[in-house]
């Protein structure tokens, strides 16, 4: 896998890869929206289990605990993501959820789209993060 940058110079203003190549990739993992509520809730929801703090930096945490346990179970890790979605209630909120995913990406950077929402399903969430990730080969 790599990066694909068509402007190598302007590399480091950006939080996200413009595209992410893949030759001849192994098995995918598609991981299901992740907000700040457990990975593991009742359905229908019982609402004592989703008590989201307001702060962003939180909620963009603790959705990527979640994602983080899924990748562990599957054996992989950060670099192995090739794609992100990022959906947001509020669009000022861009700038606190990117300088948490660096927290998890680092240098890596996966191709990515953000998306503003009237709201997500639980009262309270701010945002909800989707991931693909790619499995190595051999």
């Amino acid at each position: 896998m790599k990066e694909i940058q068509t402007i190598p110079e302007r590399h480091q203003d950006m939080p996200y890869a413009p595209a992410i190549r893949i030759e001849a990739p192994g098995d995918l993992l598609f991981i299901s929206g992740s907000t700040a509520s457990p990975l593991y809730h009742a359905h229908p929801h019982q609402w004592h289990e989703h008590n989201h703090a307001n702060d962003i930096g939180t909620q963009v945490h603790n959705a990527m605990a979640s994602i983080k346990s899924i990748l562990d179970h599957e054996g992989l890790t950060w670099t192995d993501v090739v794609k992100v979605t990022k959906y947001l209630t509020d669009m000022r909120d861009q700038d606190g959820l990117n300088v948490v995913l660096n927290e998890y990406f680092g240098d890596w950077k996966p191709a990515s789209t953000m998306i503003c929402v009237n709201s997500l399903s639980t009262p309270g969430a701010r945002v909800e993060l989707d991931m693909i990730a790619v499995f190595p080969k051999g």
